[in-house]
């Protein structure tokens, strides 16, 4: 992208696509990116208040959802992939349906929502794409395999999708957050966020507001720029690879 066409971008705020953007930490990364004066697109399941009706899961959902987000913002900048599933079952009582529903979420609609952007990112120079994992994707969970193999696939995609589009100034990243008190973990055990909390070194879970600024400085310029393959995480301790 040349200087003019850079100033010309900054000058009228970023192009940001927010999925899962309804809630949780999406929400708060979509909330972030408004008050830095970006402009900013939330798709989610949840209709209202503005967004734009997707599942993630679905491919001409995907499709439809992204071409409206071009409509209203024109080419995207940014993309932050937060929509995901969280539920709880050992492995050996989960049901594939469970198993096949949440790799389809926090994988496959990984996959379909970063498709919609790379062609256009890549023909422009510039882009940055943000997938949120988890820390689980790290270290594993009990009763979370299913979650966490999603979550590790979204790591190993991001980075081979930064070695795909680095050349050509396309960043992609992931933040690794471990856990965060969002409507995301009402579906988990008491018993289980209690032992959580035993584990953790700062004796406590997360905020959303306290993970959205790792998006935007992922999204910065020149703050983020040598960010490629990277996976940040806040995670209070939990994982300190």
């Amino acid at each position: 992208m040349d200087t003019e066409t850079e100033a010309t971008r900054r000058e009228s705020g970023r192009a940001v696509v927010v999925t899962g953007g309804a809630s949780g930490i999406g929400r708060a990364i979509a909330d972030a990116f408004r008050d830095n004066g970006d402009r900013v697109a939330v798709l989610d399941r949840a209709e209202g208040n503005g967004s734009i009706p997707v599942d993630v899961a679905d491919e001409a959902s995907v499709r439809a959802a992204f071409a409206t987000a071009r409509e209203r913002l024109g080419p995207i900048d940014v993309l932050v992939n937060s929509a995901g599933l969280l539920t709880e079952s050992r492995l050996e009582d989960m049901s594939l349906a469970q198993w096949n529903e949440t790799i389809a979420v926090d994988l496959t609609g990984i996959f379909l929502c970063c498709r919609e952007v790379v062609g256009p990112m890549r023909g422009r120079r510039w882009g940055r794409i943000i997938n949120i994992s988890s820390q689980l994707a790290l270290k594993g969970g009990v009763g979370l395999s299913h979650y966490s193999a999603a979550k590790a696939g979204v790591v190993g995609l991001s980075k081979s999708l930064a070695l795909e589009l680095g050349p050509e100034n396309v960043l992609v990243n992931c933040i690794a957050p471990g856990p965060i008190e969002t409507p995301l973990v009402d579906g988990i055990s008491e018993s289980w966020k209690a032992a959580k909390r035993a584990e953790l070194p700062l004796g406590r879970f997360g905020t959303p507001a306290e993970v959205a600024p790792i998006a935007l400085l992922l999204a910065s310029d020149p703050g983020g720029n040598l960010f490629l393959g990277q996976t940040l995480g806040p995670n209070s301790g939990d994982v300190m690879p």
